[in-house]
């Protein structure tokens, strides 16, 4: 019996064996493809993901450092908006205030010679007026020296003393 037993376990064994190797033939021709491509097509998509994920990761870099460059572009231009608004104000003040004093010299200039006009005509009028008066006191005083004949030949001798002088 116990050859029989040893017959029919390596019987067993056999079959199980043929079994086996069946099995694995069949795995391989129509199960092992389709789980190794699935493992293939696994792995290839892991590795797109990564390559993706990487690929995002630098566009994130990119995109920062593009941000802080138009960052610093916008400040730098505000800068430099920010300095020519202050020269135009400066120009402008400096302006207005060079054309406040020119205006001014002329309203300075304007009214001296309006004192000036003033002052002469104001000088020739009382010359006018002082020569009026002169004559006028001449005139009466020549008649009342001119109203005798003795007073007449004096007035001519000093006069002529006068000139004499001269």
């Amino acid at each position: 019996m116990e050859k029989l037993i040893n017959d029919f376990s390596y019987g067993l064994f056999f079959w199980q064996l043929v079994l086996f190797i069946g099995l694995i033939f069949v795995l391989k021709k129509y199960a092992w493809k389709p789980i190794l491509n699935a493992v293939n097509e696994r792995e290839e998509g892991i590795k797109n993901a990564l390559a993706q994920a990487e690929q995002a990761r630098k566009e994130m870099l990119n995109l920062t450092a593009d941000n802080e460059r138009i960052l610093k572009e916008a400040r730098n231009e505000r800068e430099e908006l920010l300095k020519e608004a202050r020269s135009i104000r400066e120009n402008m003040i400096e302006t207005a205030k060079n054309e406040a004093q020119t205006e001014a010299h002329k309203l300075m200039e304007k009214a001296k010679e309006s004192i000036e006009t003033e002052k002469l005509a104001a000088i020739a009028d009382l010359k006018k007026q002082v020569a009026v008066l002169s004559v006028d006191i001449a005139e009466k005083l020549m008649k009342d020296q001119l109203a005798s004949k003795d007073a007449q030949v004096k007035l001519i001798d000093t006069m002529l003393k006068d000139v004499k002088l001269n």
